[in-house]
């Protein structure tokens, strides 16, 4: 019989192998959502891209039909400012959510590393970079949002609100 300062061979192995399959499903957990983030940022940007395209049509309509309705030009500059204003508002936020998504793929990404350190050995996966900011999707997901506003503002300042008078 075993006495209680004795330790069983079958008991280490039991922790050892629930230690092992926690692992593995905690890693796989870590990879759905590394691969729900990278979904995410693709989603967003379709948000972005559509909620965009209707708001800068409503101003370009605005712009091409205000006399017609019989609007003011002080009124309709300012539904175009509106509306540009509308999609500023929505480019910062699918903004915050790609950045916000970015550092959550990178907490992932360094929990991943932490695993397979642990478990299969130090050094399996190289933890991110931040010199890879260039290769990141991400990165040009911004780039992207951030040109366009700037495009919009600038072209509606250059040619629709002065030609609204």
């Amino acid at each position: 019989m075993g006495e209680s300062g004795e330790a069983r061979p079958e008991a280490a192995t039991d922790t050892a192998t629930v230690r092992n399959e926690f692992a593995l499903e905690r890693y796989r957990y870590v990879l759905q959502q590394i691969h729900a983030v990278n979904e995410n940022a693709h989603r967003f940007l379709a948000i972005y891209q559509t909620l965009a395209t209707a708001l800068v049509t409503a101003a370009l309509a605005l712009f091409i039909g205000y006399r017609k309705w019989d609007l003011a030009a002080a009124t309709a500059r300012g539904g175009v400012i509106g509306l540009l204003t509308l999609v500023t508002v929505v480019a910062a936020f699918t903004g915050t959510l790609i950045v916000v998504g970015a550092l959550a793929w990178l907490d992932y990404r360094n929990e991943e590393c932490d695993i397979t350190d642990e478990i299969v050995g130090p050094g399996f996966r190289k933890r991110p970079r931040s010199g890879n900011l260039l290769r990141w999707y991400e990165t040009y997901v911004l780039l992207f949002i951030l040109v366009s506003v700037i495009t919009m503002w600038v072209l509606a300042a250059l040619f629709l609100l002065p030609a609204m008078r």
